[in-house]
């Protein structure tokens, strides 16, 4: 083996891993943050949380993904450290259908069928109609499967070139030399453990160990012990995933280390005890790449059959590692939420966005509340929900800073087209729901001077208000609906009701103006009334931007005043249809 044979070895390693990656990543942005939301659902008992595990693993081919982003669950509080332990195990078989996969290269047949399953004679193939995929196709889903298809054929072909380059290995006396002393177990696990964390990847250190299988140099005494470390080392990506993570993240990382650890630790026990009378034929043999397939399986199974009925004795054992500290303090509410926003979603867009319209949603939840508490006060004023309103701003104003940072981020990201519309929309209506609690805000402040000065409106004025009030609460509430349901049918109905809104706001105020000619209310009073209208007619004016958006950027415009200019022609019957239903549903009275 020349130095060349080693090149090549690096080469096929950097064309696996980087095959694994696409086609990992890939996998991921056509699931959408589907298969993060069956993580934060199907969790309720262990056999779920294990067969799910097993499952989104097998999906997505990486175990070491799957377990960052369980740290990064719980971190953002979204999963219970519980929750976690089935799908870690669950994972670690997932992750064993990869070396069944490259195993299929050591079969040998004259069949023109039986040789058609070898990966070295399809992968080809798949490479062609991957890149067709992705050069003929327009549709961004079809391309995503031909990266998929690219990324397996990458994949395959530096398995073949790192077979290729340790074969010279069989010839070697250096190399029979370095057999002798891998038969020591504790050497095996070391360097399997070491070598994986190395290259963060079990699914690579398996493929390698399976290339020495193929020279027939690699005995079953030899590999047992490496695949029993690289199960160790495949933990490194979850601890540093964990570094500067909250306790319970880093106890998610720890029961996927002491998993491994105690698994590997029994079943070598259990194993060697075993040999040491009975003297197992098949040790000596020359191990294949069906053979480190069949041992790295039936190790991940007996592991979990063995610790499943103990996952809660693995939890208590992490928080023993991992210590509550007397002085750590709650977090408040706000900062409790904007922890959703993890940066460690971002390696993970489709997870990432996932999160981000978690807490979209609950922005704009809790800028309605504060304009539902904020009318209340007009009515009956109550200092404590006056401090709420302003509570619920400052929660909104640190959503809307932490949300814009984080998606510009994200935007620069690789996110599918779906995706990509939706962070658009975040983005432009973000600061439109942030703008509604600051009207909140001001319409509180207005109650609060009414209430210091003990100053009332008229009965009549009071009706009024509650009509445009009402309005106002009404367009809201098709707004949030438009926005979280992307509803386009749904957003024509806006604009009609916010020109309803804003000939209530004249008339209120042609009204008010006739009162005061009349002396039954006063200056004062007419500009607090003033302020509380013209909040109003801001808020449905910003959702009324909302709609506007919804509509707009999935069809790659944004041009608004063309839009609305069109939707508000004299000709645009239905147009002119909904807003008259909407003057008759808010008359005054």
């Amino acid at each position: 083996m020349d130095i060349f044979s080693v090149f090549t070895l690096c080469g096929g390693l950097a064309f696996f891993l980087y095959g694994m990656t696409v086609m990992s990543k890939s996998l991921e942005k056509m699931a959408g943050g589907k298969l993060e939301r069956m993580l934060k659902r199907m969790t309720s008992s262990p056999l779920k949380s294990l067969l799910l595990g097993a499952g989104i693993t097998i999906a997505i081919q990486s175990s070491s993904a799957m377990t960052v982003m369980l740290v990064g669950l719980v971190n953002s509080g979204v999963m219970e450290l519980g929750q976690t332990i089935g799908v870690i195990m669950g994972s670690n078989i997932g992750t064993t259908l990869t070396a069944w996969i490259l195993s299929l290269t050591g079969i040998e047949s004259e069949s023109v069928f039986v040789n058609l399953l070898k990966p070295e004679n399809f992968s080809p193939l798949i490479a062609l109609a991957g890149i067709l995929l992705i050069m003929g196709s327009k549709r961004q889903r079809r391309r995503d499967v031909g990266r998929i298809m690219m990324g397996f054929a990458v994949l395959m072909y530096g398995m073949e070139l790192m077979s290729g380059a340790v074969s010279p290995l069989a010839e070697m006396p250096e190399f029979a030399g370095l057999r002798t002393a891998f038969e020591n177990p504790l050497l095996g696990v070391l360097v399997g453990a070491v070598f994986t964390g190395i290259i963060q990847s079990s699914a690579a250190s398996v493929a390698i160990l399976q290339a020495l299988a193929m020279t027939g140099s690699i005995t079953y005494g030899m590999a047992i012990p490496i695949i029993m470390g690289q199960n160790i080392g495949t933990c490194v990506s979850a601890l540093l995933s964990a570094v500067g993570a909250n306790k319970n993240a880093k106890r998610a990382a720890m029961v996927h280390l002491y998993f491994n650890v105690i698994g590997t630790v029994i079943f070598m026990v259990l194993f060697y005890t075993l040999n040491s009378f009975i003297h197992f034929g098949f040790m000596g043999h020359a191990a294949n790449a069906a053979g480190i397939a069949v041992v790295h399986t039936t190790f991940n199974v007996f592991a979990t059959v063995l610790l499943l009925p103990f996952s809660r004795g693995l939890e208590k054992l992490a928080k023993l590692t991992i210590r509550d500290k007397e002085e750590e303090t709650k977090p408040a509410v706000q900062d409790v939420q904007t922890q959703l926003l993890d940066v460690r979603f971002l390696d993970k867009p489709a997870f990432a966005m996932e999160q981000s319209r978690h807490v979209v949603d609950k922005m704009a939840k809790e800028a309605q509340d504060s304009l539902h508490t904020a009318l209340s006060l007009i009515d009956r004023y109550d200092e404590m929900k006056a401090e709420e309103v302003v509570t619920l701003e400052d929660h909104v104003d640190r959503y809307e800073d932490a949300l814009g940072t984080y998606l510009v981020k994200l935007s620069q990201k690789d996110l599918n087209q779906k995706d990509s519309h939706d962070l658009s929309i975040m983005l432009h209506c973000i600061g439109d729901f942030e703008r509604i609690s600051d009207h909140a805000v001001n319409i509180m402040k207005s109650a609060k001077e009414m209430y210091s000065k003990n100053m009332k409106f008229s009965d009549k004025a009071l009706q009024e208000l509650h009509v445009i009030a009402k309005a106002v609460e009404d367009i809201f509430d098709s707004a949030y609906k438009v926005f979280a349901g992307q509803d386009q049918e749904m957003a024509k109905s806006v604009e009609p009701l916010e020109q309803v809104i804003d000939e209530l706001n004249m008339e209120l105020k042609s009204r008010h103006i006739r009162r005061l000619r009349e002396g039954k209310c006063t200056i004062e009073q007419g500009f607090v009334l003033s302020d509380i209208t013209t909040s109003l007619e801001r808020i449905a004016d910003h959702c009324s931007n909302i709609a506007v958006c919804i509509t707009q950027v999935p069809e790659d415009t944004f041009d608004t005043h063309s839009y609305l200019e069109h939707m508000k022609r004299e000709d645009n019957s239905e147009f002119q249809r909904v807003m008259e239903e909407s003057r008759s549903r808010y008359q005054l009275p």
